[in-house]
């Protein structure tokens, strides 16, 4: 059996299907981030409003894990770095249903020129 890694909760589950601060102000996001210690959803640094990294910047919560399908690295805030890691609880990327970007009703038409 591995060593827990500081910083990284495999127990706690994603707070919600999509960036939690875009889906109560009706933003969007490109793609979505897990924040690996306290399952916060928030839109990556290409997304017009970076939420996982204001998360990371405002709580210190330094790992990140891609929510994206078919995608499972970490990134480190704090040395820059990709890591491999565990599994953390499920589910492991938003549902397949769901658009890149989104939510598909409030991504605008020429959403590529607001990219970061």
């Amino acid at each position: 059996m591995s060593e827990p890694i500081p910083g990284i909760d495999t127990a706690v589950a994603p707070s919600g299907p999509g960036c939690a601060e875009c889906t109560t102000s009706d933003g969007w996001w490109f793609h979505l981030r897990r924040c690996a210690q306290c399952g916060h959803i928030g839109c990556c640094d290409s997304s017009p409003s970076q939420h996982a990294s204001k998360h990371a910047e405002s709580t210190g919560h330094q790992f990140i894990r891609s929510f994206e399908p078919g995608e499972n690295w970490y990134y480190s805030y704090a040395d820059e770095t990709m890591y491999d890691g565990p599994d953390l609880a499920p589910p492991q990327h938003h549902p397949l249903t769901q658009s890149t970007p989104g939510p598909a009703d409030l991504v605008p038409a020429d959403w590529q020129r607001y990219l970061n």
